[in-house]
């Protein structure tokens, strides 16, 4: 059977697949497109098994928010090369993905996976399809979603690190103060929203490190305790999101600054993700 341009277009269209690729599995199925498609998905499975111990370090990360501003989802696909993460077809089909999310609003990272990409495939199958097309290994990292009554999405130039920031307010006020605080997170990458958010391992091993610190500098035993506690407090104020200085204006917090905006405006939420 002939094959024409316009089969392997078309097949090219619906796969992702090269132009090369798509000709080769339609010769070999003898024009039976379905049965192309199957090549080209086996073809990623087997680049998949093939690169599967090899390091996924770079990728691009999306957030993007629900027409009404009270959702907001938050996608990163890694890949092996920053010549992959460059490429337009690879954040196209990133931003498929992001659609996806924000179609069927999963509650995990799992349930994105499990989720329907089109008639056929899953997420999960689709991107290993996609292994084969870009001949790298890929993986679904991160997803995450925050609910609110005002959310914004932040995409930092390069879509290697973005943030999500909810508010209790829907004001236009607290739309443009949290494009600011979500800039902020981007910058600062505060570990929780306030000091109640931070895990109690964390805070003693801060205190113990302080304290330890303390004794080293030769200061008296009796006073550690009390010098490891202000250490603490240092931490909670350069690492929790409502405590930090707030970068357009380093003489108030980011609390004073959202409470300045708008009376009783607060964070109830955020997201950060950046490629390491």
């Amino acid at each position: 059977m002939a094959i024409t341009a316009a089969d392997v277009n078309k097949l090219r269209k619906q796969t992702g697949a090269g132009m090369m690729d798509c000709k080769k599995a339609l010769v070999e199925t003898d024009g039976d497109f379905e049965a192309a498609v199957d090549v080209l998905r086996k073809k990623g499975q087997k680049v998949a098994a093939k690169r599967g111990d090899n390091e996924a370090s770079e990728g691009l990360i999306f957030a993007q928010t629900t027409e009404d501003g009270k959702t907001g989802v938050l996608v990163r696909l890694n890949c092996e090369t920053d010549f992959v993460a460059k490429n337009d077809d690879f954040r196209g089909f990133v931003q498929s993905l992001v659609d996806i999310a924000m179609r069927d609003m999963p509650a995990s990272i799992d349930e994105l996976k499990a989720a329907a990409y089109d008639d056929k495939l899953t997420v999960a199958e689709k991107i290993t399809e996609h292994v084969g097309v870009v001949g790298e290994k890929l993986d679904l990292s991160a997803f995450d979603v925050v609910n609110a009554d005002s959310v914004v999405a932040y995409n930092h130039p390069g879509n290697q690190i973005a943030t999500l920031v909810g508010l209790n307010s829907g004001s236009d006020t607290a739309q443009d103060a949290g494009r600011q605080v979500a800039m902020q997170i981007a910058a600062m990458n505060p570990i929780a929203l306030n000091k109640e958010g931070i895990d109690e391992k964390t805070i003693a091993r801060e205190l113990e490190v302080g304290k330890e610190l303390a004794i080293q500098e030769g200061k008296p035993a009796e006073m550690a305790d009390k010098i490891a506690q202000g250490r603490l407090n240092k931490f909670f104020k350069e690492n929790t999101l409502l405590s930090q200085a707030f970068v357009r204006d380093n003489k108030k917090t980011v609390e004073q600054f959202l409470k300045e905006t708008e009376n009783g405006l607060t964070v109830v939420d955020f997201k950060r993700h950046a490629m390491s």
